[in-house]
């Protein structure tokens, strides 16, 4: 059976804090943090580590989005 994952978002939600408050945590941007958890950019598997720890969940819990690529969406 696969393990139930939630998103970035949900996670940073269920933490009680805002993208900005975890922009400063780990000195990104918002911004940054809103494209890792909309899947605009990708997160760097050391800053994922980090959101997982600040987050209190394992990485095993979280499920990473597929990041969008208009040039390959038809």
């Amino acid at each position: 059976m696969d393990k139930l994952k939630i998103s970035l978002k949900a996670a940073r939600i269920n933490a009680e804090m805002t993208a900005k408050e975890i922009g400063l945590k780990i000195g990104k941007s918002e911004k940054t943090i809103l494209n890792w958890e909309n899947g605009i950019t990708p997160i760097p598997a050391e800053y994922f580590d980090r959101l997982c720890k600040i987050y209190k969940i394992s990485t095993d819990y979280i499920q990473v989005p597929i990041i969008k690529d208009d040039f390959f969406c038809e």
